[in-house]
């Protein structure tokens, strides 16, 4: 009531819309994306999502440099799971020179892409469960990806940028004891498996965070052209490696785990299982590996020459210098292709056109995650501030495939 007759009253206070950005400078957006969202209380009314904060230009680069300079740019396109774009890249320039490498060659390859979806999968969901609190979740799968790492190290010389994959076969060969110390480390990893399932996957907290949250329906993933573990997610039974065999995954037994419900919890059990079906994978590949034999194709216009005999032999060192270091030696016929490869987020492809010339013509990527990030206004709106958190987290976007 008023109180002065004839006066209405005053209204109640009323909720307002407010605009707030959420990156690129926000911890969960890793620097590159922004979130101009529109809020009315804690609820999230409306999202404009801008991409393209990185400009890392990887394309143009690649088509200014030799075919085999590419892959240093290639490796930062994940940095999480370098390998796998290694692989990728480097099967479509071998598609362009009809070239097919020997068998060891081919297992090292599933090997060690096998090894890095372990790795991918343990960054995506360490972070995602830090993100909502759960730091003893995060220490027991980091420590899980430094296994792998001080493996990887022995086998590349690297731990996160690899450049390990070459035109042709591997820059090195396997060392002496590696499937054993590999194999020795599985009971480790399935532990930390073991653990994070304990942890989380009936955790009250983390149920209610995750589960129907973020949650996008069959149609609309397939509509954003979505694949991997978060399209698999919404039910999407889509694997390159089954759909679109290469190399020998045809041979191996392993699972596709595919959910139905779409939301951030779907998407963590996802990535969960896959790691196991990684691991099954990782033992039958060092189980049907052969033993010795080369790792290249024997092929000097190809392959480049081993460090040692560079060192000592001029013809070696000749043939590094204008292999390397001008592409003379490795000139692709014409010609334009298309491979792609499963990569720890999706189908990552690689469009390569060649004009006989020593680089490529045209490099195009086809990054798994950028559809999926597209596709983030609708899964928060509707959401709370909260929510966006969680969400961002379950589709693992990696900067460098996203902005290329």
């Amino acid at each position: 009531m008023s109180e002065h007759p004839g006066v209405p009253a005053a209204p109640g206070p009323r909720p307002t819309e407010m605009t707030l950005n959420m990156g690129p400078s926000h911890p969960t957006t890793h620097g590159i994306v922004r979130l101009k969202v529109q809020v009315q209380g804690e609820e999230i009314t409306d999202c404009d999502l801008e991409i393209g904060y990185l400009h890392r230009g990887f394309e143009k680069m690649c088509e200014n440099h030799p075919w085999n300079q590419c892959v240093v740019y290639v490796d930062r396109l994940n940095y999480v799971s370098p390998i796998i774009n290694n692989v990728g890249y480097h099967m479509a320039v071998e598609k362009l020179l009809d070239l097919e490498l020997p068998a060891r060659g081919q297992w090292m390859r599933m090997l060690t892409s096998e090894l890095m979806r372990v790795c991918d999968h343990q960054t995506c969901l360490a972070a995602s469960c830090m993100e909502l609190g759960a730091f003893t979740a995060f220490l027991y799968l980091i420590k899980g990806r430094d296994l792998i790492w001080e493996v990887l190290e022995k086998i590349v010389g690297a731990r996160v940028t690899t450049s390990y994959t070459r035109v042709g076969g591997l820059a090195l060969e396997p060392y002496e004891g590696m499937a054993e110390e590999i194999l020795s480390l599985m009971p480790d990893l399935r532990d930390i498996n073991t653990e994070i399932d304990k942890l989380m996957t009936d955790n009250r907290i983390f149920i209610d965070r995750t589960r129907g949250v973020g949650a996008l329906d069959r149609a609309t993933c397939l509509s954003y052209g979505f694949t991997g573990p978060v399209a698999r997610a919404a039910g999407i039974e889509y694997d390159v490696r089954v759909q679109h065999p290469y190399m020998f995954y045809s041979q191996l037994d392993f699972d596709v785990p595919v959910c139905s419900n779409g939301d951030c919890y779907d998407r963590y059990l996802v990535r969960l299982r896959e790691m196991e079906q990684s691991l099954r994978m990782v033992e039958q590949c060092l189980a049907r590996m052969p033993r010795s034999g080369p790792v290249s194709v024997p092929d000097a216009r190809v392959t480049l020459p081993e460090k040692e005999l560079v060192y000592t032999r001029i013809e070696s060192l000749m043939q590094h210098f204008k292999q390397h270091m001008w592409g003379h030696m490795l000139a692709p016929p014409p010609g334009a292709v298309y491979h792609a490869v499963e990569g720890g987020n999706g189908e990552l492809g690689f469009y390569l056109v060649s004009t006989g010339a020593e680089q490529p013509w045209k490099v195009r990527c086809r990054p798994p995650c950028f559809g999926i990030t597209q596709a983030l206004k609708e899964m928060i709106i509707g959401r709370t501030i909260a929510d966006v958190v969680p969400i961002f987290g379950s589709i693992n976007m990696i900067g460098g495939e996203l902005d290329r």
